[in-house]
């Protein structure tokens, strides 16, 4: 049992796991260590018939679609009721500090495109619903531009998967350093927000 490891998530479960990790990662608060990214990868991977675990590609697309717009519609819910609480939690240094970024992609970028950013940045695409449902954000706007963005999350990642393990023979042989090149690039957004802010001119104190 490995819980960071897509492939047992794959192996075990089959395209469930697509479903329940999506649901997980962006629903729950518990669910922010969840690969979600190289899950959607592996699975395009195994979309191919010639694959050990086979992974049937709309299926997968179907589950890992749904299970990110369920799930962030839950955790923006359960913003509503109790974002404060969950968020502003000094046991969970993480989450809040990754609270504190989502609220300035909000901010700097608006509700539509922070939305869409944070669902390729790992913690930010779990805290950013509830925060959206803490804020009182309308509930037609998140509900529009969560589909929107689990669609733009989901779709590509899971193509480009089935679209790398299609045009490579014996895949399986290189699957865990494309998966670490997958996971690298998705930290690329949080590197560059993390050079941005240093870079920013320090504003005055109150």
């Amino acid at each position: 049992m490995n819980l960071l490891h897509a492939e047992w998530w794959l192996e075990t479960l089959g395209p469930i796991a697509l479903f329940l990790v999506m649901f997980t990662e962006t629903g729950l608060l518990v669910g922010f260590f969840l690969p979600g990214d190289s899950l959607l990868f592996t699975a395009g991977v195994l979309g191919n018939e010639n694959d050990t675990v086979h992974i049937p590609l709309l299926l997968g697309l179907v589950c890992a679609c749904s299970g990110a717009i369920v799930g962030a519609q839950v955790g923006y819910l359960i913003g509503r009721r109790a974002g404060p609480v969950l968020l502003d939690n000094a046991k969970r240094p993480k989450l809040t500090e990754a609270a504190h970024r989502a609220s300035g992609h909000l901010e700097r970028f608006g509700f539509a495109k922070a939305m869409i950013l944070g669902r390729f940045i790992p913690i930010v695409r779990t805290v950013v619903n509830p925060l959206a449902g803490t804020l009182q954000i309308p509930v037609r706007t998140f509900t529009l531009w969560n589909v929107v963005s689990g669609v733009i999350w989901t779709i590509p990642v899971t193509l480009v998967g089935y679209s790398v393990g299609n045009r490579i023979d014996n895949i399986d042989k290189y699957l865990l350093p494309i998966i670490a090149a997958v996971v690298a690039l998705s930290l690329v957004p949080v590197l560059l927000e993390v050079r941005r802010a240093r870079r920013a001119p320090s504003e005055p104190a109150a």
